[in-house]
């Protein structure tokens, strides 16, 4: 099964996010094979160099696991209105497109956003 989730909200201040991490981290568990497309706010949960509190959850280092079976893409025009450079970002995760959203929308048996 191809799951495609889609982030909205950024990585800190709210829940969904965290909580959209969560799930496809789960969903990859049970042997889907999952992307997680960030977009809008959501981009900056890729941003490299997180420093939270301790005890607090590290969106980072959440996007990380998801780079180990799956794969993180981020809106390329989103990442442009926020100033965020290729550079900044995780290792694994890439810039991408509108069009290739709507390709893996298109493919996706499961489509989930947040």
């Amino acid at each position: 099964m191809k799951a495609l989730f889609i982030l909205n909200d950024p990585p800190y201040g709210t829940e969904r996010s965290f909580n959209g991490l969560r799930l496809a981290k789960a969903v990859a568990g049970k042997g889907a094979e999952v992307t997680v497309f960030l977009m809008a706010d959501a981009v900056a949960c890729a941003k490299t160099g997180q420093k939270v509190p301790q005890g607090y959850y590290n969106l980072e280092l959440m996007t990380k696991s998801i780079l180990r079976t799956g794969e993180v893409l981020l809106c390329g025009t989103c990442l442009d209105a926020r100033g965020i450079g290729d550079a900044e970002l995780i290792e694994g995760a890439r810039r991408s497109t509108m069009d290739e959203l709507v390709e893996r929308t298109l493919a996706a048996d499961q489509l989930l956003v947040f």
